[in-house]
């Protein structure tokens, strides 16, 4: 939806679909006592998750034929002030479907059940984006997620 409102044609809004759909491959590498811990990571876990985005893009560096795949999977957690990781990208140097499939990785991870939280409510989801605008995601995508979220009156967008 996000690349739909930016202008992209359908095909590259199906690319990057299929981008968001693998960009969390490289957490098939990350034990699932640590995936599914229900309480607060330690700083030990926590960089063992750190590590899915370099294992998601070593995963996907085998499909020659979409290097993006593989792009989106490692800089997926870069953030636009340079302090993301796995590489402190910055800004443009973050391609931009992976700067799309952040906001939207941000919003599926806020508006859905997780094994440590129940989902937040849409107010402090769209709170989080409005903080995270021009230092964790790209402006320009966040307004479009948050345009996004105010029409969304009845919170349907996390059921898509």
């Amino acid at each position: 939806m996000i690349a739909e409102r930016y202008g992209y044609s359908e095909e590259e809004q199906n690319r990057i679909y299929m981008m968001g759909l693998l960009h969390d491959v490289g957490k098939i590498g990350v034990p699932d006592r640590i995936i599914n811990k229900p309480s607060r990571l330690t700083d030990e876990e926590y960089e063992r998750v750190k590590e899915h985005p370099a294992k998601g893009d070593r995963i996907l560096k085998n499909i020659t034929s979409r290097p993006e795949l593989a792009a989106v999977a490692r800089w997926h957690h870069e953030r636009i002030d340079g302090t993301g990781y796995p590489d402190k990208k910055i800004n443009e140097e973050i391609p931009e479907a992976a700067r799309i499939v952040a906001v939207a990785d941000a919003y599926d991870a806020m508006s859905s059940n997780r094994s440590y939280r129940n989902v937040m409510p849409q107010k402090a989801v769209r709170a989080e984006i409005e903080a995270g605008k021009g230092k964790q995601f790209d402006p320009v995508f966040a307004d479009i997620m948050l345009e996004l979220i105010d029409e969304d009156t009845l919170y349907r967008l996390r059921e898509i």
